[in-house]
């Protein structure tokens, strides 16, 4: 049960995460489509970098931006799933058929933490990424701020917190919670 929680409710995060960002990118590319068409491009083929920047000289009234600017929230919350991928896989190696019950709830333990703060850390992603990624196409000094607070949403409240929870409950760093042989 801990891994089913932990996969489907990180992929549930990473996907409101990157449907909200693509929200804003959608805006943004309505706004500045030479924009939206240098980082797909640049994302697609990176070989055609070189192509992808002269294409911001077709329009010079617009600053030219990094190619990866608009798609930074979409790559940050495809991470999420990736963790969620590896807690359920960590449980999965750590089922045993003959097992106490109090082992099983530290696995749903484990798996519940991973998998609520993917699905919280994905709510953040996706609102900061659509406010950010519009912010930063009209004033380019924002993406900054923007993937500064993504990383703040994703590292620190995601990372640290999930897997080293998830890490001490599995492996026993409590020893009054571990099952002795």
């Amino acid at each position: 049960m801990g891994c089913c929680c932990a996969i489907v409710l990180s992929n549930v995060g990473a996907a409101y995460g990157m449907a909200k960002s693509s929200i804003g990118i959608s805006a943004v590319s309505v706004m500045q489509p030479q924009n939206m068409i240098r980082s797909t491009l640049s994302i697609l083929l990176p070989s055609s970098l070189s192509l992808s920047l002269s294409l911001s000289s077709l329009h010079p009234t617009h600053p030219p931006r990094s190619p990866t600017t608009d798609l930074l929230p979409i790559i940050l919350s495809s991470v999420l799933s990736i963790f969620g991928l590896i807690t359920s896989i960590l449980i999965a190696s750590a089922l045993v058929a003959p097992s106490a019950l109090h082992t099983n709830f530290l696995h749903l333990a484990a798996g519940l933490s991973v998998g609520l703060s993917c699905l919280a850390s994905g709510f953040s992603i996706g609102v900061i990424g659509d406010a950010g990624v519009r912010g930063a196409a009209m004033q380019p000094k924002m993406f900054v701020g923007m993937a500064l607070v993504l990383i703040f949403a994703e590292v620190l409240g995601e990372f640290f917190f999930t897997i080293f929870v998830s890490v001490f409950v599995l492996f026993g760093f409590w020893g009054f919670l571990v099952e002795r042989p």
